[in-house]
């Protein structure tokens, strides 16, 4: 399943060059012209990144709003401004209200899709991190990991430091 990209922007010859150069690399993209709209799309489903300009038409902070409300539903969405708005206070605005990049229109597509790629990378890479795993079953042979321990069908199979390694290691990658 290809990642989920949300493009919030009011021009619509730069949102339709944005949205064929990622949906040529695969990606799902969907496009919005305004933040409320975009707001339904969020309330239905979080996308996997969403790429943000921060004027709307006559939302001149409609960006930003819309960055506010994606950061409260979701600490890991990659969130990228894509704006014309270059002055150092739109993108410190733009970084404290939590967007992971900030980026002028000026940007090529071949950079504004690395970064892209780039983000959700890191994002899926932080996804992966899960909990450490204390208990590992695989069919008969259950390991108790903190404690080193494995058994048998139920039956405890007394293994020295080394063997429990290899035993855990060949449960963790089966085949």
């Amino acid at each position: 399943m290809s990642e989920h990209i949300l493009i919030v922007e009011d021009d619509l010859t730069l949102a339709a060059n944005y949205c064929d150069a990622l949906k040529d690399r695969g990606f799902e993209v969907t496009h919005r012209c305004d933040r409320v709209s975009a707001e339904a799309v969020v309330a239905e489903s979080l996308p996997d990144m969403a790429i943000i300009d921060i004027a709307l038409g006559s939302d001149k902070e409609g960006g930003f709003e819309l960055c506010r409300l994606l950061r409260a539903r979701s600490a890991e969405l990659p969130i990228v401004f894509l704006t014309a708005r270059d002055q150092d206070i739109d993108i410190v605005s733009g970084f404290r209200l939590g967007a992971d990049d900030y980026l002028t229109k000026n940007i090529s597509l071949a950079h504004l899709q690395a970064r892209i790629s780039a983000l959700l990378a890191r994002s899926k890479a932080l996804r992966g991190r899960e909990e450490p795993q204390t208990h590992l079953q695989r069919g008969r042979l259950a390991l108790d990991i903190e404690r080193m321990e494995a058994s048998w069908r139920g039956a405890p199979v007394a293994l020295t430091v080394t063997e429990y390694w290899m035993v855990e290691a060949l449960a963790r990658r089966p085949g």
